[in-house]
């Protein structure tokens, strides 16, 4: 029963995962039917241009007279990334560290599965979770625009999908990696959350501040989100965020390799 661990991780998350994507396809769903109100609002650049500078800037407020825009500024680059980020890291977290608290973990170490086997089948188990919450997003935001006429195409609604998916999916492998090696749930998603909020803070400063403006390409959350993240197309920042996920994965493998689980607490 155990000898596969990829499956009866998928299987294990699969109620969370089901709830989870209902959630976000109904999300975008709402979000797509307030935008006939929006764009037949009257005078709405003027409304816009209105708002502070700052403020104009940093939700790209100047592109909401447009589905895209309005998506981006309302969910993409709010709601959705918050949202992937909490499933993934709490996912990621409970995946190693989970089963070592509860004491499942030895079930799996005392087989002839090896512990590197264990940490990557997990990780392929969570990158497949991320992978079908981000088709999800894909098809509720293509449906949606096509149901409210945002006309937000196949690829448009394909890049947003993709860069939510990389960006839950380096940090839910960052929680992986530091359960994996502590042995603590908590411990990951403290140290994965303070990093993600590190990094959107320095992609925040450098919007605001132009002298932080040199440091946001280091920002996991400016590489989901440059250009878009709607309509941004395939980017090279996208790049960065696979790698960072395979790096960490690579470092988290030989973290079981000789543990001893009953003494660990």
């Amino acid at each position: 029963m155990f000898r596969n661990v990829f499956l009866k991780s998928l299987y294990d998350a699969r109620r969370g995962l089901i709830g989870w994507s209902i959630a976000i396809a109904v999300l975008v769903l709402l979000e797509c039917a307030l935008w006939p109100s929006v764009r037949d609002m009257p005078d709405l650049k003027q409304l816009y241009q209105s708002f502070p500078e700052e403020l104009r800037k940093f939700f790209n407020l100047d592109a909401m007279t447009t589905g895209n825009g309005f998506l981006n500024a309302e969910l993409f680059t709010l709601m959705l990334p918050g949202l992937f980020l909490v499933y993934s890291i709490g996912h990621g977290a409970r995946t190693v560290a989970g089963e070592e608290e509860r004491g499942t973990l030895e079930l799996l170490l005392v087989t002839p599965v090896s512990g590197a086997r264990i940490v990557l089948d997990k990780a392929l188990a969570l990158a497949v979770s991320v992978l079908a919450l981000g088709t999800v997003l894909f098809a509720a935001t293509s449906i949606g625009s096509v149901i409210f006429g945002l006309g937000i195409s196949a690829s448009a609604a394909a890049s947003g999908a993709l860069a939510m998916t990389l960006l839950g999916l380096e940090y839910g492998v960052l929680a992986l990696t530091v359960g994996a090696v502590t042995g603590r749930r908590t411990t990951a998603i403290g140290i994965a959350a303070a990093a993600a909020a590190a990094a959107y803070v320095v992609y925040a400063a450098g919007l605001i501040l132009p002298r932080f403006e040199s440091w946001q390409p280091y920002s996991p959350i400016h590489q989901a989100f440059h250009n878009g993240p709607l309509g941004a197309g395939l980017q090279l920042s996208y790049l960065w965020l696979l790698a960072g996920a395979i790096v960490l994965t690579l470092f988290a493998l030989p973290a079981l390799d000789g543990r001893d689980i009953s003494t660990a607490h």
